[in-house]
């Protein structure tokens, strides 16, 4: 009975997260009331301060479950064989890329990075900076991954390669979210390129 139980929690939260992000894409984040995703979501509003105690507090979920998805799809990427860097670099940074839009608007996005910076000492700020460590973490895996392989030279610093271009992944995922027209094959596009002297430096040479 417990794992029904569990299993009943885990699906009302779910259903919760869902009209939450309907609705923010609808009506935007600020125009969003609870009341009205509790009733999206079939449950009462009591019910929905059970799972979350703001619209602060379900948009960070909407973060790490983002998040968490990529990390399980990001792991499964460096466990495959590679040939070389740029093509990892791209496929790992790709998926990034590929599941951002997924759950999150833009506007979202620029919500949940502007609560983030305004309010470093809150929780939601602590957990979205704890989310893009464990990010550049996987970058870091992957190089390293690559390394043992043979594919990455020996003398490469896995952490501060690693941490090197997750901060260009950052830093240009926060101008593809500011810029409307900005598709996520055209940051794609940029990216590959920006990583393209890097990958070919740390690489091992096969000639």
């Amino acid at each position: 009975m417990s794992g029904l139980r569990a299993q009943k929690k885990a699906d009302k939260n779910r259903r919760i997260l869902e009209a939450a992000t309907t609705l923010f894409r609808k009506v935007g984040y600020d125009s969003a009331r609870i009341e009205d995703i509790a009733e999206m979501a079939g449950v009462s509003v009591g019910t929905f301060y059970n799972y979350f105690k703001n619209k602060g507090d379900m948009l960070m979920a909407t973060v790490s479950m983002e998040v968490e998805e990529v990390l399980a799809a990001g792991d499964a990427i460096i466990a495959r064989e590679h040939e070389d860097v740029a093509t990892a670099l791209f496929e790992l940074i790709g998926k990034y890329y590929d599941h951002s839009l997924t759950y999150l608007s833009k506007e979202m996005w620029r919500t949940a990075m502007s609560l983030s910076i305004a309010q470093p000492e809150t929780p939601f700020s602590q957990r979205y900076t704890a989310l893009d460590h464990r990010l550049s973490k996987q970058v870091c895996d992957l190089i390293r991954a690559l390394q043992s392989r043979g594919v990455v030279r020996k003398d490469v610093d896995c952490d501060a390669t690693g941490e090197l271009v997750f901060n260009n992944v950052n830093m240009m995922f926060i101008e593809f979210v500011k810029e409307e027209e900005m598709d996520v094959d055209g940051l794609k596009a940029s990216v590959a390129r920006q990583n393209a002297p890097l990958a070919s430096l740390m690489s091992v040479k096969t000639d």
